[in-house]
């Protein structure tokens, strides 16, 4: 198992390179190292034990595979997969495609690391392979946006490098357990560098602009799984470290409310969907024990999300009730609309329930009015019109220049592995239907609708947008940096 890991870590890089001298297989290969990628996530899912891979053991580098990083490979392959799929008959060069996987091995790389040296490297190299691939379009547009998102990153790990470097200089080692008994600077800055990259709290208000402004197949890529790279190292010192655990569900429920506060106002599909990552990703921290299921669980739906949003003939909720749907496509985003919000029959369901279930009685109040949020927030979606398009020729041709044009047979296949990805997951959990359990999300999904036909949909009320500018986000940092460091140093006493 350990020469598979060790391979299965390097194939996509080296399949990336191999893209470039066969280019009229690029889509191929791409494809091919998904299925192996999906292949080792039910081989690791299987085993009994967790795999512990030594690499520098004088400096604390290692590796661990166990359950929770075979949820969130399985996640980074079917979204990778689905993208692939999306973009088959797109036309994209085997650049776009290059990049794709190479930024499909890092993010895997980030979800079996165990030290913070070689998670620097993955999360670095990830910077620039999601650079390439928002800046792909080679527009004024997307090339700032690109500059942007890489700046704020590279801010970031600068801390999280000084703060690697102090837990070190406090044990002689990388690892992860050398935070505890780290002094609190080191702890404030690696978490600031990690909840920066992870989109959390105020310090992800980088990721709206950078995530909506991106081409779809791209933003499905960041908001499905490169967002879950940073996110993921929290969860492993939450659950290794019982000190830390109280600080990630702080963060968990903080922004769990600030995305979905931003996500309820918005008028924009795309800057909707991309607040709600930040509030999904307070989910996924909030119960750390479980993080892994709903971590999958969102990456589905928010992958399919952004592509079906791609499709639509309008980014703007306003224009979206005046210009009604093709039927088929408001099928499949109601699909992932009921998920996200916790609809019975689905994975989502089993994921909020069973994180439900792992709340601490602070965490229950909070939590519940983030799930009511969610549910009208893709109120929006659920009760858009849509019309059926007509088999008449001359009809056809009339309705899909107000509906869109026919989506390719990607499109679908793409849905195929996402939406079928949410209704096989959802027997993971098979016990979360009893009669209580079913009753709570049903009443809060229709509360949320309730709310959001009388209120919300009637409101005109504009976010401001200030928040969201480079120079203001390298503020924030500075201020959460101040934030963290109370929080650790309050708890200095059971940290050391």
């Amino acid at each position: 198992m350990t020469n598979f890991t060790i391979a299965w870590l390097a194939f996509p890089f080296f399949i990336g390179f191999i893209i470039y001298l066969l280019p009229k297989l690029d889509r191929f290969l791409a494809l091919g190292i998904t299925l192996l990628s999906a292949a080792y996530a039910v081989q690791v899912f299987l085993e009994d034990s967790p795999l512990k891979i030594q690499l520098l053991d004088s400096f604390g580098v290692s590796l661990t595979i166990d359950q929770l990083s075979s949820f969130f490979i399985l996640t980074n392959t079917l979204v990778t997969a689905a993208v692939i799929l999306y973009c088959w008959q797109s036309g994209r060069t085997a650049f776009f495609y290059m990049q794709a996987i190479m930024l499909h091995g890092s993010v895997n790389a980030t979800f079996i690391c165990e030290d913070f040296v070689s998670l620097y490297v993955a999360l670095e190299v990830i910077g620039v392979a999601s650079f390439l691939l928002i800046t792909y379009p080679r527009t004024d547009r997307s090339i700032w946006v690109g500059l942007r998102y890489l700046f704020v990153s590279n801010t970031a790990m600068l801390f999280y490098l000084v703060g690697a470097v102090l837990v070190y200089q406090a044990h002689h080692s990388f690892n992860f357990v050398g935070l505890r008994g780290s002094p609190p600077e080191a702890i404030a800055l690696i978490f600031l560098g990690l909840l920066v990259k992870g989109g959390i709290f105020v310090s992800g208000l980088w990721l709206p602009l950078t995530h909506s402004e991106s081409e779809s197949p791209v933003s499905a890529m960041l908001s499905g799984v490169v967002v879950k790279a940073a996110v993921f190292p929290l969860v492993r010192c939450a659950l290794m470290l019982e000190e830390i655990d109280p600080i990630v569900r702080f963060f968990g429920v903080s922004t769990a409310l600030l995305g979905v506060g931003y996500a309820i106002f918005e008028k924009d599909t795309k800057r909707m969907l991309a607040f709600h990552t930040i509030s999904q990703l307070g989910f996924v921290l909030a119960a750390p024990v479980v993080g892994g299921f709903y971590a999958l669980t969102h990456g589905l739906v928010k992958s399919a999300l952004f592509l079906i949003a791609g499709v639509l003939p309008s980014r703007n909720f306003k224009e979206l009730q005046y210009n009604p749907i093709d039927t088929k496509i408001w099928i499949a985003l109601v699909i992932a609309s009921f998920s996200i919000s916790g609809f019975p029959l689905l994975s989502g369901f089993g994921a909020k329930v069973l994180t439900a279930k792992n709340f601490l009685p602070w965490q229950v109040v909070a939590m519940n009015i983030a799930a009511l949020g969610t549910a009208i927030s893709f109120a929006k979606f659920i009760f858009l019109p849509h019309q059926k398009l007509a088999l008449n020729r001359d009809r056809e041709i009339e309705t899909e220049s107000k509906v869109g044009k026919k989506l390719p047979l990607g499109f679908w296949l793409a849905m195929i592995i996402l939406l079928g990805g949410l209704i096989v997951a959802n027997f993971v959990y098979y016990e979360a239907y009893t009669l209580k359990n079913i009753v709570k999300p049903l009443i809060t999904i229709a509360i949320g609708w309730t709310i959001y036909l009388l209120i919300i949909k009637k409101l005109t009320i504009k976010l401001p947008r200030a928040v969201e500018k480079f120079d203001h986000l390298i503020g924030v940092m500075s201020l959460m940096l101040i934030l963290l460091f109370w929080i650790v140093w309050t708890r200095s006493r059971i940290l050391t």
